[in-house]
């Protein structure tokens, strides 16, 4: 995995974003499987903690390169786990450690040797440990990655909908090693939050958000994480294109919702 690797940065990406896999480790960039990339928006700064504070606080502590490891997040879907954990790669990244971010639902397809040699990364994010679930192979290899990983001194964050002993892994040891650092579980945002959350991705974006479009958006809209940043990703582009301030009759022609 060291060493100059043949992949580069993806056209028109900006330089701290878009990464193939394999790429040179420059303790600059987080290491992506080919075709996946760290989404521009999974920052620390653009998400809405509320009472989840002190989940963010033990990943940011991690990212630079201190805190408890492993670190475990569970939580329904659309609370941001896969966010944070992208965050966590890329604060790591700007504090200069090597790092690799695995959605393991996009990967348990390949071949578990994906995981070979990423000891030597300083921070592993694992994205959606349950997905390998009863597949001896992955399982197997991600034990083995772990115990590498804390020989070599190196932090692990996981995440999953679940918590470790409830993911359906058939590795008993597997098992043990998830829960051997903090185990938490993210908590959904009430409706004042949400409003909040709302807010900060607009003002992410350089958008005036208003209360009454906010609670207008909040009765029409899914709560996901995902979903809200795609929402604001149009409503920006459309309020650049018109020059328009997000007023509910303006969401409402842009969103095509009443």
């Amino acid at each position: 995995m060291s060493g100059s690797g043949a992949a580069g940065r993806c056209t028109g990406a900006r330089p701290e974003e878009h990464w193939l896999y394999p790429v040179s480790v420059s303790r600059e960039h987080p290491q992506l499987p080919l075709g996946l990339a760290l989404r521009d928006s999974a920052r620390f700064e653009s998400y809405y903690a509320g009472n989840n504070d002190e989940v963010v606080a033990a990943l940011r502590a991690v990212a630079q390169g201190d805190g408890d490891s492993p670190v475990f997040i569970a939580g329904q879907t659309g609370l941001g786990k896969s966010h944070l954990l992208q965050a966590a790669c890329r604060a790591a990244a700007q504090h200069g450690l090597t790092t690799a971010y695995l959605p393991l639902q996009e990967l348990h397809a390949m071949s578990a040797e994906v995981l070979d040699g990423l000891e030597h990364m300083q921070l592993v994010c694992v994205d959606d440990i349950d997905a390998i679930a009863g597949q001896d192979a992955w399982e197997t290899a991600v034990f083995d990655l772990f115990n590498r990983m804390r020989a070599a001194g190196n932090a692990l964050l996981f995440a999953a909908a679940c918590k470790p002993a409830e993911c359906g892994l058939a590795l008993p040891d597997l098992v043990t090693r998830l829960g051997w650092g903090p185990v938490f579980t993210l908590k959904p945002l009430d409706e004042s939050r949400l409003q909040a959350a709302l807010g900060l991705r607009a003002r992410g974006r350089g958008l005036e958000l208003p209360d009454d479009t906010a609670q207008f958006l909040l009765k029409r809209i899914p709560r996901d994480l995902p979903s809200v940043f795609d929402l604001f990703d149009r409503l920006d582009e459309a309020s650049m294109i018109e020059q328009r301030r997000l007023t509910i009759p303006f969401v409402k022609s842009v969103l095509g919702i009443s």
